[in-house]
């Protein structure tokens, strides 16, 4: 119990970012959904069209389409020579507006269908306008209806906003996904729990609203519509921090969505705090993600790893020595108006992982040796390892054909792999989790992996900014792989009982920092 309150302490200002976004998009989604309604309601044709729209959006996954306008957003960016932002508050918003439509559309087209035509022609019979029926006749009829929409489309928003933390909005849904990523499953409740109990208390105001609408107590709905304002007050309070006079010029830190990253954006947020700056995080994000947020200057620093830019960005297969391909790196990510400062000092290579007895029974150390019996085995990747190249050039060049090949969030993959519904991982060189589970790492020697220097990259803006870059040199070179499997250790091995804050602050020691 008193892990779950410790996590929930937590939950108070991503709670006030959370109930912000979804607001936003509710109100956005009230805007445009009452006129189309109108519309539908007096044009068939209109309302088909609209309503099969709406209906079509809602059978998109929550989670694609916002990461569908990631590439939507920074293409219309480019298009217009910049200065819209492809990561965090903006894309939330308009995947989020578009699930806040349907509800809300359907339920005022169907309201206004449903008023008796007598009450219409009493309405024509009396000289009314179009306008006049509308705001005297038909609006209040039809309230109720519009309300009810309304309260759905809240559940829904408020539900679909925790996972606008994959492209770098701040919600609840950090808690969930960070609580999953380190195991730390009393995270993971009060995220849900937070959630569910915004959804259940909007929805309960909302429906204050909606019987007094439809009851007639003005009252009621004027303390209803209060105490929502004063939430949206609330939620408004943080955002208005950096207005202040005398604020701390703010950085973001990204990360991909493993304990590894968490660890590393809180070892650069601590030494960017110690130099002055207030620190934000943008965490949870993808491969591809990552490295375009620093090139659009969503992000300003960010841990990745040499064979992932390799490979994804650069689209290179070879794969040369590791300080060549360094060169390259800087050179490349340099046209890019990034600044690769280094390498950390450790690699994060992907590998190929069995649990020992597995291994041992089937005579496997190899890639060679797996190759042949692959036939019969399980293979669990991580969410995106089934689709990068690194893949692709590994099953080439031993021709593995898996029996069938599963993708899991990262911490569910090593539990595959403990419950023998996986044979064989997609496990990371540094990572806690091989040590803890006494994995057996299969050899490569081809050489078809390429380098995974963890490497740190800064964006164009921060590059000339002498005090930052002092503050993140001296990372350079000073964290080896031991210390930072120890790390990972820490927080794998004790389930969430070790925040990534603190495997940082041990690190920190650790390495002498």
């Amino acid at each position: 119990m008193t892990d779950f309150l410790d996590a929930l302490s937590r939950a108070p200002d991503l709670l006030a970012q959370h109930l912000l976004l979804a607001f936003a998009a509710l109100a956005l989604g009230i805007v445009v959904s009452l006129p189309l309604a109108v519309v539908s309601a007096r044009v068939p044709v209109v309302g088909r069209v609209a309503l099969g729209l709406a209906s079509l959006i809602q059978t998109i996954p929550s989670l694609a389409l916002l990461a569908l306008f990631y590439p939507l957003l920074l293409s219309l960016s480019a298009l217009v020579g910049g200065g819209i932002p492809a990561l965090g508050f903006l894309p939330s918003l308009l995947a989020l507006t578009l699930y806040a439509v349907l509800p809300i559309l359907r339920n005022g087209v169907t309201g206004l269908a449903g008023i008796d035509p007598a009450v219409i022609e009493a309405a024509d019979g009396v000289g009314m306008t179009r306008g006049q029926k509308l705001r005297l006749v038909e609006a209040p009829l039809v309230a109720p209806v519009v309300m009810a929409g309304i309260r759905t489309a809240a559940v829904w928003t408020i539900g679909a906003a925790t996972l606008s933390t994959t492209v770098g909005q701040p919600s609840l849904g950090d808690m969930i996904f960070a609580g999953l990523q380190t195991q730390n499953w009393a995270l993971v409740l009060a995220g849900c729990f937070a959630a569910a109990t915004l959804a259940l208390a909007v929805d309960a105001l909302l429906g204050v609203i909606e019987r007094g609408i439809a009851r007639r107590k003005r009252a009621r709905v004027w303390l209803a519509l209060g105490v929502l304002a004063a939430g949206v007050a609330v939620a408004l309070a943080p955002m208005l921090r950096p207005l202040v006079a005398g604020e701390r010029a703010t950085v973001t830190v990204g990360a991909k969505g493993f304990s590894e990253q968490y660890i590393l954006a809180r070892l650069i947020g601590h030494r960017l705090e110690a130099a002055g700056y207030r620190v934000r995080y943008k965490e949870g994000l993808g491969s591809g993600v990552l490295f375009a947020a620093l090139a659009a200057r969503d992000v300003d620093v960010a841990v990745d790893y040499s064979g992932t830019v390799w490979a994804n960005e650069m689209k290179r297969t070879d794969t040369p020595p590791r300080d060549a391909m360094l060169a390259a790196l800087t050179r490349w990510e340099a046209g890019k108006g990034l600044t690769l400062l280094g390498r950390l000092g450790f690699e994060n290579a992907y590998a190929f992982a069995m649990r020992h007895d597995r291994a041992t029974a089937l005579g496997i150390a190899t890639l060679d040796d797996l190759a042949a019996k692959a036939g019969d085995l399980k293979f669990g990747a991580d969410l995106e390892f089934l689709e990068r190249p690194e893949w692709r050039a590994v099953r080439d060049a031993y021709a593995i054909r898996f029996g069938s090949a599963n993708a899991y969030n990262p911490t569910f993959m090593y539990r595959a792999l403990a419950s023998g519904q996986a044979d064989v991982i997609s496990a990371f060189s540094s990572d806690g989790r091989i040590a803890a589970d006494r994995l057996t790492v299969l050899r490569d020697p081809k050489g078809a992996i390429p380098n995974y220097d963890a490497i740190l990259t800064i964006a164009k803006e921060r590059s000339g900014d002498a005090r930052f870059v002092t503050a993140l040199r001296p990372l350079i070179g000073r964290v080896p792989v031991e210390a930072m499997r120890e790390a990972n250790y820490m927080v794998d091995r004790d389930v969430g009982k070790v925040s990534p804050d603190a495997a940082a602050r041990w690190l920190e020691k650790r390495v002498g920092l």
